[in-house]
């Protein structure tokens, strides 16, 4: 008697990826059909600092702990320098090897530990400042849900 396995399902990495190209989707698709442009980038943020979260999540499982601030979010990218990432994977942490911005063109804002948990990533919004209103309010991870 043969027994068959059925390995199917969905990896992290691919789910991973179809929440990136939704993220994308959402940022230029949206736009055009509801002209709601800066709606668009907060989801679009918000959706960029899920999927950063996830490879710190990935990144903690394989090292034990989360980067330091001063290593920051580059060492989802490459092996941090001061070499206490025994385990990093050689791939990284990020589908792309470059950090995403902002979609007002701004690096996010990581710092470990938070002041809200374990981590902080934020986005200071349109005006590149912390605070605002509308297109201009912070987005945290924290308060993503």
């Amino acid at each position: 008697m043969k027994v068959l396995k059925n390995n199917s399902g969905f990896t992290l990495i691919e789910v991973m990826v179809v929440v990136i190209i939704l993220g994308i989707l959402a940022t230029f698709v949206v736009p055009r059909l509801v002209g709601r442009t800066d709606d668009a980038k907060i989801v679009k943020a918000k959706v960029d600092i899920q999927a950063l979260e996830t490879a710190l999540k990935l990144y903690k499982l394989d090292n034990g702990k989360y980067p330091t601030t001063e290593q920051g979010l580059n060492a989802l990218i490459s092996p941090p320098e001061s070499g206490d990432a025994k385990n990093w994977r050689e791939e990284g942490y990020l589908d792309k090897k470059t950090l995403p911005k902002d979609p007002w063109g701004n690096d996010y804002i990581y710092l470990s530990p938070g002041l809200n948990g374990d981590y902080d990533l934020i986005s200071y919004g349109a005006d590149g400042m912390p605070g605002g209103e509308k297109e201009n309010k912070d987005i945290n991870s924290w308060e993503i849900d």
